[in-house]
C-alpha cells in the first residue's frame, strides 16, 4: 500500500516505546493505540452527517488593471523632459513628458496676431456699415451700397471667427506638448527618452499607465459548472471569491464575479468569467498569475480525515470497525476537491459507521482491535512521550 510519509515516523516511535516497555503507541498525525491484553488499541470515530466548505480552484487566465491606457502624443516633436520614471505612481492630470514647445508657442503668437488683425477689420467694417445705414436712411445712397457694406461686415466677422478658431487650435496644440496622465495609475515601460522624435502616427506608445485601483482577474468555467453556479440566472447570487497568489498565499481582499461571457467557446469548452478585486496597496500588478478559489458549501455529507485512509493502485480505503471489534478494509469514493486535510465521502461509508482514524498504516484487514476515542489515544500518547523523555533524562544523568 501507498502509505503517507508520516508512517515512517510512526514506526520509529512505535519501536521506541516497545523498547521502553510502555503501552504500544505510534505517533504523528495517524496514531496507533497501545496493546491491551494482546489486542492493540486504535482511535476510532462514529460518522455523522456534517457541513463543510470547500474551494473549487480555477487557473487565472489573465490579471489586468482596471484599465491599461496607452499614452501617445497628439503633436510631433522632440522630447525635452521626462517628468516620471518607470513604475512611478501618478495622479490624473500629472505631467509625464514635455515635447519641445517652441514651434507651438510661435504658432500661438501668429494666431493671436491674426485675431487682432481680424478684430480691426471687423471694427472698420462695422463703422462703414453703420455709416451706410445712416446715409441710406436719408436716401443719399442706394440700397445696393448699403447691402455691400453689410456683406463686408459679415465677411470680416467670419474671418474673425476663423482666426479665433485657429488660435484655439494653436493653444490646444501647445497644451499637447505637456503629455499628462488621463487617470491615476502606475507608469509602465518608457521606450523613448529625452531627444527622441515622437509623433501621433508612431506604432509604439510613449508609455502605459495602468489603473490598478481595481484588478480584473479572468478565468473560465465549463458549461456544467456554469449551470451549477448560475441556476437562478443571477451573478449576484454567486459567492465572493478569493485569489491564490503565485507563492501560494491568499490575497487578503475578496473579489466578486461581475461579468460572464454570453458565448461558450467551443474550442476551450468554457465561458470567460471576470472577477474584480480591490487593490488598495498595489499588491496586484497587470500580467500577474494565480488561481481563483470559489467556495462551495456542502450540507449533510460525510467528512473523514485524510489520515484515516490509505491509498493503493489509485484507490482509497478506510477501515470500518465491525460489531465484533475487527476491522474491515473498505474502498471509498471521495470528491475530487478537498481542503488537504479531509475527504468528502460520496460512497463506501454511511452515517453510523465507525472507522479507525489513526495508525491505519499498521492495520490489516480482519485484524481485531480495541476501539478507543481520539481523546484517550492522545492522553496515552502524551503519557508515553513523557515516560520516554523521563527515561532519556535518567539515562543522561547516570552518565
Amino acid at each position: 500500500m501507498k502509505i503517507r510519509k508520516s508512517m515512517l515516523i510512526q514506526s520509529q516511535r512505535f519501536f521506541l516505546l516497545t523498547a521502553l516497555g510502555a503501552t504500544f503507541f505510534s505517533c504523528g498525525t495517524k496514531q496507533q493505540a497501545g496493546m491491551m491484553g494482546g489486542v492493540p488499541e486504535y482511535a476510532t470515530i462514529t460518522l455523522e452527517p456534517t457541513s463543510i466548505e470547500l474551494n473549487n480552484t480555477y487557473p487565472a487566465a489573465a490579471i489586468r488593471g482596471r484599465q491599461d491606457i496607452e499614452i501617445r502624443p497628439n503633436v510631433s516633436g522632440f522630447i525635452t523632459k521626462l517628468c516620471v520614471d518607470e513604475g512611478a505612481t501618478v495622479k490624473k492630470g500629472q505631467t509625464l513628458f514635455i515635447i519641445d514647445p517652441v514651434q507651438f508657442e510661435e504658432a500661438v503668437k501668429v494666431a493671436e496676431a491674426n485675431v487682432n488683425v481680424a478684430k480691426a477689420a471687423v471694427a472698420t467694417a462695422q463703422l462703414t456699415a453703420d455709416n451706410k445705414r445712416e446715409l441710406a436712411r436719408k436716401n443719399i445712397i442706394s440700397e445696393y451700397d448699403l447691402q455691400m457694406a453689410e456683406n463686408t461686415l459679415a465677411s470680416q466677422k467670419a474671418a474673425l471667427a476663423q482666426a479665433e478658431a485657429q488660435l484655439t487650435n494653436a493653444k490646444k496644440n501647445l497644451s499637447y506638448t505637456q503629455v499628462t496622465s488621463p487617470s491615476n495609475g502606475v507608469v509602465g515601460e518608457i521606450p523613448y527618452r529625452v531627444g527622441s522624435l515622437v509623433s501621433p502616427s508612431m506604432a509604439t506608445p510613449l508609455t502605459t499607465v495602468a489603473d490598478n485601483s481595481e484588478m480584473y482577474v479572468y478565468f473560465s468555467l465549463n458549461e456544467k459548472e456554469l449551470l451549477k453556479m448560475t441556476t437562478d440566472g443571477s451573478l449576484k447570487k454567486m459567492p465572493e471569491v478569493q485569489l491564490q497568489l503565485v507563492d501560494g498565499s491568499i490575497y487578503p481582499e475578496k473579489g466578486t464575479v461581475e461579468t460572464l461571457s454570453g458565448v461558450i467557446d467551443q474550442t476551450a469548452g468554457g465561458a470567460r468569467v471576470r472577477a474584480t478585486f480591490k487593490n488598495p496597496n498595489q499588491v496586484l500588478r497587470s500580467g500577474g498569475s494565480g488561481n481563483i478559489l470559489i467556495p462551495e458549501k456542502l450540507d449533510s455529507t460525510i467528512v473523514i480525515p485524510q489520515s484515516a485512509t490509505v491509498e493503493a493502485q489509485d484507490k482509497i480505503f478506510a477501515f470500518v470497525v465491525t460489531d465484533s471489534s475487527t476491522v474491515n478494509q473498505t474502498m471509498i469514493q471521495v470528491l475530487p476537491i478537498n481542503n488537504g486535510q479531509q475527504y468528502v465521502v460520496t460512497g463506501g461509508l454511511n452515517p453510523g459507521d465507525r472507522i479507525v482514524v489513526e495508525g491505519v498504516g499498521f492495520i490489516k484487514n480482519g485484524m481485531p482491535i480495541k476501539p478507543i476515542t481520539p481523546e484517550e489515544a492522545a492522553a496515552k500518547m502524551q503519557q508515553a512521550t513523557q515516560q520516554a523523555a523521563a527515561a532519556a533524562a535518567a539515562k543522561g544523568a547516570a552518565k
